[in-house]
């Protein structure tokens, strides 16, 4: 089976995760696809393979070589965004795309356009897996999967390529911030590990944001409108009010880079109560503790005005930037780098805007660097994988293990 062909039977698995259910994994499904994935990992001839209750799949490449070499490992995870359906993904292949726009549903006008997704024309000549336009695609991060599984299958294929052991490692529920929460570092047994959950073809990432989610709770008081002159505090409007009190150009939209943002993600309400729902990040330590700060300090004015407890805030931290676990440990952001200009790829080291299991995992004593799985345009209904990117992280892989050898 090529790596291609694992992919598209992976993004046959609906997986998405729920934030809301409480349990481990969020979904049954998830278990579902796991087990699949443990059934060919056996066939695959993979040694110590578990899968746990909660639905951590982990598994073992045997080294080939007699000295010792580091154990490293490889993760991604199972599951797909809650920001749109991947229940029915159905993926075609654009061959030898040449710039132009790709319907993806032509019945109701849903068009991948570079107009829109200028990355489109970076990858002119090149195979592209897209949607039918009703689903997201689920590269994020069965591409990554694909890449692991492809890897390995490769490497005992290919005995004359000398490495050492190999962890590999697949996860719940990254998509809601607990993919590393109940991973078992100590039995993964790894001195560092990669996930392969980037996008782009080529990132390199040991920078990522701090992050955040923060519940803001409104109390109104409701009466008859008919009366309601200085009674009635309608909790909508004073939500707006909270949402006005943040920095306007400090939103996804409107920045980039090493820049962090308020995200409000969700808002439900009537006059009585209301809830929004916030994320926030930020790259700088100092700038994310602000930023959390600023939000007691909005609902700290609005019950100055409207009374003590109408307005409360929850902020729970999810994840820190991963920098300065790795930073110390620049030697493996060094052998990967040179595994891409082995492999034909071209590094491009940067900080993501956003984050990965490896950032919780590095804090768990796993130094866990992010490369790219090829993917685009994640969590909707435009996203996309070149056919050579994947093949690409897949050879990646294999080189990372091949160099690991070579370096000790």
């Amino acid at each position: 089976m090529t790596v291609i062909e694992r992919f598209l039977k992976y993004v046959s698995f609906d997986t998405q995760s729920d934030e809301n259910t409480g349990v481990t994994p969020s979904t049954s499904k998830q278990m579902v696809f796991a087990q699949y994935l443990q059934s060919e990992l056996e066939d695959l001839g993979l040694e110590d393979i578990s899968l746990d209750e909660n639905g951590y799949l982990f598994a073992t490449l045997p080294a080939n070589v007699d000295r010792e070499i580091p154990t490293i490992g490889f993760i991604a995870h199972m599951d797909t965004s809650p920001d749109m359906s991947g229940k029915d993904v159905n993926p075609r292949i654009v061959a030898d795309y040449r710039g132009q726009d790709i319907p993806l549903c032509e019945e109701e006008g849903i068009i991948l356009s570079p107009k829109q997704f200028p990355e489109l024309l970076d990858h002119i000549g090149e195979d592209l897996i897209v949607t039918d336009g009703h689903t997201l695609l689920g590269a994020d991060d069965k591409a990554g999967i694909a890449e692991i599984v492809g890897a390995m299958a490769y490497l005992k294929a290919h005995p004359e390529i000398k490495h050492g052991k190999i962890r590999i490692g697949f996860n719940p529920d990254e998509e809601i911030g607990l993919g590393a929460h109940q991973f078992d570092v100590e039995k993964f047994g790894c001195k560092w590990a990669y996930t392969m959950d980037g996008g782009e073809v080529g990132e390199l990432e040991f920078e990522n944001f701090n992050a955040a989610a923060a519940k803001v709770h409104v109390k109104g008081l409701n009466v008859h409108p008919g009366y309601a002159k200085g009674k009635m505090v309608n909790s909508m409007l004073v939500a707006n009010a909270f949402i006005a009190m943040l920095p306007e150009n400090e939103t996804p939209a409107t920045t980039e880079g090493y820049e962090g943002f308020f995200h409000l993600i969700g808002m439900a309400g009537e006059v009585e109560n209301t809830t929004l729902s916030f994320i926030i990040r930020d790259h700088d330590r100092a700038k994310f503790e602000a930023r959390k700060a600023l939000m007691e300090v909005c609902a700290g004015k609005l019950n100055e005005k409207y009374g003590a407890g109408t307005v409360t805030v929850e902020v729970k931290d999810q994840y820190y930037n991963m920098r300065q676990q790795v930073e110390p440990l620049m030697h493996i952001i060094d052998i990967a780098f040179a595994a891409m200009q082995e492999a034909g790829v071209e590094p491009k080291v940067k900080a993501i805007r956003g984050g990965t299991d490896g950032a919780q995992l590095s804090f768990k004593g796993l130094p866990c660097p992010n490369i790219f799985a090829g993917g685009l345009n994640f969590h909707g209904r435009y996203e996309f994988v070149p056919i050579q990117s994947i093949e690409k992280a897949m050879k990646v892989v294999v080189k990372i293990a091949e160099l690991t050898a070579k370096r000790y």
